[in-house]
């Protein structure tokens, strides 16, 4: 059964992404925001609330059981008290929340989310269907999993960045210190190794999307330095 109505709380690029991801899965979609000097463009209406809100309005107006909750607030604590809060008020209502890590997964599940996806979660079903060899299962199992500062990103191409119309090969992955550029996605999914025969041709087009491995700080200069943004594909999550 189609869901009649997504609400989504946060206002940052998760929240925009899982927006332009679902629009046309739901009848309707509402974006709600704690900080009221938000502005949105290209956007629903933005809607405003704080953690103690009772969700009365929402109660009153909203098919609980055929709608389903994206909770992507970015401060982990504020992520999981509105967890709980909207779990004791709908018991038959769907929740997605997102998590940085395991122990906020766990969190998260206690307070009554029903699917918790990693950031990284995405990332990491792409490159593990991409490599074959145990050696590289280990490495970006270690990554992903154990106690690594290393992370796993994906960098969407925008339509400012410099790579735009660049041949991968012309460009020197040098000048980006701690990155790691792995494999490219084309807007049909499929992914290639950058350095595999058909991938060296590739000239870059905005919606490609890099799969980089780096420490936390060297993927957001990276973003910064080529304009582009990192990508979840929330569109696999509108149950």
């Amino acid at each position: 059964m189609t869901k009649t109505t997504a609400l989504i709380f946060g206002h940052n690029k998760y929240s925009h992404e899982i927006v332009r991801n679902v629009k046309d899965k739901y009848s309707n979609i509402r974006l709600f925001s704690l900080d009221e000097n938000n502005k949105t463009e290209n956007l629903p209406e933005l809607e405003y609330f704080d953690l103690s809100d009772k969700w009365t309005e929402i109660q009153k107006s909203v098919d609980i059981k055929n709608s389903m909750a994206f909770c992507v607030l970015e401060d982990t604590a504020e992520n999981i008290f509105l967890t709980i809060s909207l779990r004791s008020n709908f018991k038959d209502l769907t929740i997605i929340a997102i998590s940085s890590n395991k122990e906020s997964a766990n969190k998260l599940l206690m307070a009554g989310a029903n699917k918790v996806i990693p950031l990284t979660e995405t990332t990491s079903d792409i490159i593990t269907n991409m490599l074959e060899k145990p050696i590289s299962h280990k490495v970006l199992h270690d990554i992903l999993y154990e106690e690594s500062n290393l992370k796993i990103a994906q960098v969407q191409i925008g339509e400012e960045s410099e790579f735009k119309d660049e041949q991968l090969t012309s460009i020197d992955w040098t000048r980006y210190n701690g990155i790691v550029v792995l494999s490219v996605m084309h807007e049909d999914m499929k992914s290639e190794f950058i350095y595999s025969s058909k991938a060296k041709h590739h000239i870059i087009k905005p919606g490609d999307v890099l799969i980089v491995v780096g420490f936390e700080k060297d993927i957001q200069n990276f973003e910064n330095k080529i304009r582009s943004r990192r990508y979840v594909n929330w569109s696999h999550w509108s149950w």
